[in-house]
């Protein structure tokens, strides 16, 4: 019988949300280094949800003592680490290797600084509601669906609640404020899930600031 999803999120929840954090990223932390994906985890995790880090450090260390078994996992009553790389005799230490990292990171303090998002997971978990829109309404088929870029910053305006509206304009604010160049504007536009170029004559991040200030304004 597959878990309920209260189930899932009390035993696993966190343990999952470091696990997405290293989707397109090598797994290659060692005793000594954490890996870039652990850093983005606990970068982000420390200055939004702080008490998670030792929730996380539980829920790995306890999954990494005791894996399922494959009969269960195929019966959906546990949940199933993604492929990271590394053979399935290793997750178990390479949990446990994790799991050091976070409780020394709580008991010492040792706290990624704050930067700019370094991976794919940490620019979405940063900035979940400018993925929204840009992987939503900017996407290829954007030109088969609007005439132009504002009828589709004007069409995510009208159907969508205006407190997630507001949580856009604070994002694209936090976004422009990060010592970004304009290739790295570039690069934040497609990894937040945008697949065409700013109307012209915008740059990606005079555009940014038009959208900002158009939905201000609604």
């Amino acid at each position: 019988m597959s878990m309920k999803p209260l189930e899932h999120d009390r035993r696993y929840g966190e343990l999952d949300r470091v696990m997405r954090a290293y989707l397109g990223q090598p797994a290659d932390d060692t005793p000594e280094r954490r890996s870039r994906a652990l850093d983005a985890y606990l970068r982000h995790t420390w200055h939004t949800r702080p008490s998670a880090v030792a929730e996380a450090e539980r829920q790995l260390r306890e999954y990494g003592r005791n894996p399922p078994g494959r009969v269960r996992q195929e019966l959906g009553e546990f949940y199933s680490v993604p492929d990271t790389g590394k053979p399935q005799s290793e997750i178990g230490d390479w949990l446990g290797v994790l799991a050091d990292h976070l409780k020394r990171s709580v008991e010492e303090g040792d706290v990624p600084e704050p930067s700019s998002p370094r991976t794919h997971w940490e620019w979405h978990a940063r900035f979940p509601e400018t993925a929204q829109l840009l992987g939503g309404w900017f996407s290829q088929d954007v030109v088969d669906e609007f005439p132009d870029h504002e009828a589709a910053v004007a069409d995510y305006a009208a159907t969508t609640h205006p407190q997630l509206a507001a949580r856009l304009v604070g994002e694209l604010h936090e976004l422009l404020a990060l010592p970004l160049d304009e290739g790295d504007y570039a690069l934040a536009a497609a990894e937040l899930g945008m697949e065409v170029n700013p109307p012209a004559p915008f740059s990606h991040g005079a555009w940014f600031r038009s959208v900002a200030a158009t939905l201000s304004g609604a």
